[in-house]
Order: structure tokens, then C-alpha cells, then sequence
């Protein structure tokens, strides 16, 4: 089932990179976070953001976002690169109190030679932060999420 595809642009710094000048992977999870809280939180005075991003940052709004599980299959290392990478993520699915969010990671799209570096699946569980116990999923969030919805990924090398 094809769905939407959020485009996030994610800037590399020189301190993601290990000694063997590519991309560490721990750096690369840490990608993957900071294109998540750019495409689920809401965007701050005179910040832009995409439609999903439906969610108040901070413990005080009341919600937040847990991982329960997150995989990752690294395809190609990741060089140092001016331009930023593309971080492509959509919905494997949507469920009661969690999501699982597909992400696969792109060199530039201006690039002649398109690159798939990697492709990670996150679970989220929306948690309560006063009482510590899952929420379910709004019919706000369920209807901007919804147009996202597509095919988990399917693993190579499992």
C-alpha cells in the first residue's frame, strides 16, 4: 500500500563521523531522532514544519514519545558530505497507543547517483507523562498520520 513520504533534509556534523570517516552508527540513530522530533513536534514561533507534526514538546505537555523497539540495516557507509542527507519516513502502521515509523536514509536528491545508506524502523508508544501508562492515538493525530500510511519495511538481510 503506497502512502506519502515526508522529505526531511538532516545536516551532517563533522562529530558524527568515527575513525574510519564515515558515519558511526550510533550517530546515525541519533539522525534518525532529530528528523523524528522535527516531523512529530509542533514548530516554534517563525519555524516551519510539516503537517504531521502534531505534538507539544517537553514533559509538560503531557505526552511523550517512547521507543519500544527500533532496527536498523546499515546498506552503504555514510560519508562526510556538505549537503544533507534525505531522510525519507512514513507509518508501517498505526495502532491504539503506537506507530511504527519507517525511515530510509538518502544522500542528497540534487546528487546524480541516488544512495540508500540505510533503512530503520522505530515503535512508538505514546505515553502519559503523569501517570507513566500509554495513550491512545488522538483522531487529530490518527487523520494528518493517516495519509503516511505504508508498507513496513521489509528487511534483506534478516
Amino acid at each position: 500500500m503506497p502512502g506519502r513520504r515526508l522529505h526531511l533534509p538532516i545536516h551532517l556534523r563533522w562529530g558524527d563521523l568515527d575513525a574510519f570517516n564515515h558515519v558511526n552508527n550510533t550517530s546515525m540513530l541519533k539522525l534518525l531522532e532529530e528528523a523524528r522530533v522535527r516531523a512529530f513536534w509542533k514548530a516554534g514561533p517563525g519555524e516551519d514544519a510539516p503537517e504531521t507534526a502534531v505534538l507539544n514538546s517537553g514533559i509538560e505537555a503531557g505526552t511523550l514519545t517512547l521507543i519500544a523497539r527500533q532496527e536498523i540495516e546499515y546498506l552503504a557507509p555514510v560519508p562526510y558530505q556538505r549537503r544533507p542527507l534525505e531522510v525519507q519516513m512514513w507509518f508501517g502502521k498505526l495502532g491504539g497507543s503506537s506507530l511504527e515509523v519507517c525511515y530510509e536514509v538518502f544522500n542528497d536528491p540534487e546528487h546524480d547517483e541516488r544512495i540508500l545508506y540505510a533503512r530503520s524502523t522505530a515503535v512508538i508508544v505514546l505515553v502519559s507523562a503523569e501517570s507513566g501508562r500509554p495513550m491512545r492515538i488522538s483522531p487529530e493525530m490518527r487523520e494528518v498520520w493517516a495519509p503516511y500510511l505504508g508498507d513496513p519495511i521489509t528487511y534483506a538481510h534478516r
